[in-house]
């Protein structure tokens, strides 16, 4: 198991956003920490009040948005439009190219998000969307199948060998995932405080195995994970890359 702590992210703080990131975005730069198998970003943003990402551009990339508190709303220029609130989930494919802007509609309220990028196991895929609504029934003291390749389960569908799961447990519940050989795992607590196989982990905490491997999770508060289950192999066409909001660039 390797972990990564919240307080080694990297950190922007630009007034109408804060930002912390567990791999290599925009100003923060950290060789060690570019991403995991196919998992290029995440990013825990918490946006002003009537503020927002206004409209730029993505390429090739599958674009995750999963709302914490608070609501977000989005636009882009295949025409879609929505607003997001606890328990959906949006993916963007940006493919060949697409240009969206993401803001905070409220008025009085911020909104507290993850911002998550998965790298496509090709390019050149057409730019498409996709939204759903996943109750806390559904991932309450359990890890709930959010997104995969095939759309298995009510998931949404991303291009790229990946499932992300999503889960709530309560204090003191608990629930196992069992990795299968030549998988890798990475976990990211959102919100409340866990145990991983005896390994405490607070928010903004992560940690990755690989596997055959059995995850055992305890809660020590009413906390919100993410556990991704990744493919040994990838492409790398953009793993080499210093991301930003307005994309990546290879190098």
């Amino acid at each position: 198991m390797q972990l990564r702590r919240a307080h080694e992210r990297g950190e922007a703080d630009h007034g109408w956003l804060r930002s912390f990131h567990t791999f290599s975005f925009a100003g923060y730069h950290d060789p060690n920490h570019m991403g995991f198998r196919s998992l290029r970003v995440i990013n825990e943003d918490r946006v002003q009040a009537a503020k927002g990402f206004g409209t730029h551009p993505h390429q090739d990339m599958e674009i995750i948005s999963y709302v914490l508190a608070g609501s977000l709303e989005h636009k882009d220029s295949m025409g879609n439009g929505s607003i997001m609130r606890p328990g959906d989930v949006q993916r963007m494919s940006a493919g060949t190219g697409v240009t969206h802007s993401e803001f905070n509609p409220s008025p009085h309220e911020l909104v507290h998000f993850l911002q998550i990028w998965i790298q496509p196991d090709r390019r050149g895929y057409p730019p498409s969307y996709e939204q759903k609504a996943f109750s806390t029934a559904e991932r309450q003291g359990r890890l709930r199948l959010v997104a995969s390749k095939d759309g298995r389960d009510g998931s949404v569908i991303i291009h790229q060998d990946a499932r992300l799961y999503a889960g709530l447990l309560a204090v003191d519940e608990q629930t196992t995932y069992e990795l299968a050989p030549a998988r890798y795992a990475w976990l990211h607590v959102a919100r409340g405080s866990v145990i991983l196989n005896e390994t405490p982990l607070e928010a903004g905490d992560a940690a990755s195995l690989s596997g055959p491997a059995t995850l055992a999770l305890t809660s020590h508060s009413d906390s919100e994970v993410l556990l991704f289950d990744l493919a040994l192999q990838q492409r790398a066409f953009v793993y080499s890359a210093r991301c930003s909001n307005a994309g990546c660039t290879r190098f």
